[in-house]
């Protein structure tokens, strides 16, 4: 069998997350709740999760909102809060500036409220114009940012003023499908000043370091839909990691994606905190998972067959089984470098399976 070393999502958990871990690092946006709703089911997941003994803290690069403003939404979805549980983009931000700038620095913040809210915690001046004489710009995602906002922010820092973006997520998650996210608007004023921002939000493993310090997490597990902030965040971190597919990651993105960003364990959502994951096997040439084999043809592509009856203990909980088998075969055969595979499906069930996540 040709490739790489076996991809940690091979190894699975013989036991439920909660019980292997002893704190959950969720995203919010795409895991816990999607616009202004929770994601079905995962308030009573995570209350099951707390039950089983696991501790949450929630690490989100949204900075629109203050902690105290996202604790209370939680509240109000059902998932028990209190702002220091929460860690925000804003607040890495703001954290950054003054050990750079020290107290008292003067700051335009971009954004919404919580931009300024965790500049102003952190003992930082906020001014509102260019004129004012800012020393950085501190831009976040806000729903009101607009061209007034842009404009103030890319006069200020042709005139000198460190550009700091709490992240730069391209999209963020909606009931409407993929919104522009920060990433977007940071975009603006790095086309127009010709400065590259530096960036403070995952993958910069801080946020993680200091969710884990607040909680006094020993064996942590990052919880994200995303790959490219959560997931490599995570490993940047020395967390283990889990990529749940309620928010922006789809199969297609997944199976492309680079080496620093493979998961080590895949859910649906996060209910998967609570139901062990299965190991994929190696069985000859290919990768099996439950009743699901992958493997790679002759031209560099994979194979996804139905590899008959699940063995015992094995019966398929939450319908990934040929995903994770699909996934560590073209990760074993390409350990060094993310590309998209060609997939082929050897009997009817694997081409339903394939067209149903939009891989057929």
């Amino acid at each position: 069998m040709s490739g790489g070393l076996v991809p940690s999502l091979a190894r699975g958990s013989e036991q439920p997350p909660s019980a292997a871990f002893d704190v959950a690092l969720l995203d919010l946006d795409g895991v816990v709740y999607v616009g202004p709703d929770a994601v079905p089911g995962v308030p009573d997941a995570l209350a099951a999760v707390r039950k089983a003994g696991m501790r949450l803290g929630f690490v989100t690069n949204n900075a629109a909102r203050t902690p105290e403003e996202v604790a209370r939404h939680l509240v109000e979805l059902g998932v028990p809060a209190a702002a220091s549980d929460v860690i925000t983009s804003a607040q890495a931000a703001a954290s950054v500036v003054a050990e750079r700038m020290g107290p008292g620095a003067r700051v335009l913040p971009v954004g919404g409220p919580g931009v300024a809210a965790a500049l102003r915690a952190a003992g930082l001046t906020v001014v509102q114009r260019a004129e004012d004489g800012p020393q950085a710009v501190v831009q976040g995602y806000g729903r009101e940012v607009g061209w007034p906002q842009l404009a103030e922010a890319v006069v200020a820092v042709r005139n000198g003023a460190r550009h700091v973006a709490t992240n730069t997520d391209a999209t963020i998650p909606s009931p409407r499908g993929p919104l522009p996210g920060n990433g977007a608007m940071v975009g603006v004023v790095r086309g127009v000043t010709g400065q590259e921002p530096l960036v403070t939000g995952k993958p910069d493993p801080a946020m993680h370091a200091e969710c884990v310090r607040r909680t006094a997490a020993e064996r942590p597990l990052v919880v994200g839909d995303r790959l490219d902030t959560d997931i490599e965040g995570a490993r940047r971190a020395g967390a283990a990691s889990l990529l749940v597919l309620t928010g922006v990651t789809d199969p297609a993105t997944l199976l492309a994606t680079r080496p620093d960003r493979r998961p080590d364990l895949l859910s649906a959502d996060a209910a998967g905190l609570l139901s062990r994951s299965p190991a994929v096997v190696a069985d000859g040439p290919a990768w099996r998972c439950g009743a699901w084999a992958a493997e790679s043809d002759a031209a560099d592509g994979l194979v996804l067959r139905a590899a008959g009856p699940a063995r015992s203990g094995d019966q398929e909980r939450d319908g990934l089984d040929a995903l994770r088998a699909l996934c560590v075969a073209h990760w074993h055969a390409h350990p060094d470098d993310g590309v998209a595979p060609r997939i082929t499906a050897a009997d009817d069930e694997a081409a339903q399976a394939l067209t149903g996540w939009g891989l057929g």
